[in-house]
């Protein structure tokens, strides 16, 4: 099974999301989506999950959870968007992620890139897309295709998006 993850497009859906998500079974976006049209526009790629983000307005909030747990292909995710990352968490997920890690956790919020395996926590697979979207800091618009097989998350590409352009 192929995943998307993506995050923080803040009401810019990019013109190479349906070929950077192309094959891809379902989409997971990671918060700070800025429009229900970027859901609507994802969907049409194939069935998204969403999380909102802080700065998404009620038209996004009261549709999905702040925290999404869910298993795909015999794989227990864990998606939110504010979240920190393994060497911080935010207030609160550490003790959540001890209690009951997930095998990939995702989120986004820091517009920052980062993929790794937590030992700590079992070998959970810790994922940030980086952001997607034209605002913030980041350089590069990023994505993530995921691949699960038999039980387990097995490649992550990064998929960078128009690196040329730094709007």
């Amino acid at each position: 099974m192929l995943v998307g993850i993506l995050s923080d497009t803040h009401g810019w859906f990019h013109p190479e999301l349906p070929t950077a998500l192309a094959g891809c079974e379902v989409i997971l976006h990671a918060g700070d989506v800025g429009t229900p049209e970027i859901i609507d526009q994802l969907e049409e790629i194939a069935p998204t999950r969403v999380v909102p983000g802080n700065v998404d307005g009620n038209h996004i909030r009261v549709r999905y959870p702040i925290h999404d747990r869910f298993a795909l292909d015999g794989v227990r995710f864990w998606m939110t968007h504010i979240a920190g990352h393994p060497d911080r968490w935010q207030a609160g997920v550490g003790p959540m992620l001890k209690e009951e890690p997930p095998d990939v956790f995702i989120c986004g919020h820091s517009h920052i890139l980062r993929i790794e395996r937590v030992k700590t926590l079992g070998g959970m697979l810790f994922l940030n897309p980086g952001a997607a979207g034209r605002q913030g800091f980041h350089q590069v618009k990023s994505c993530v295709r995921l691949l699960l097989k038999a039980g387990k998350a097995v490649e992550a590409q990064v998929v960078h998006l128009d690196e040329t352009d730094k709007t």
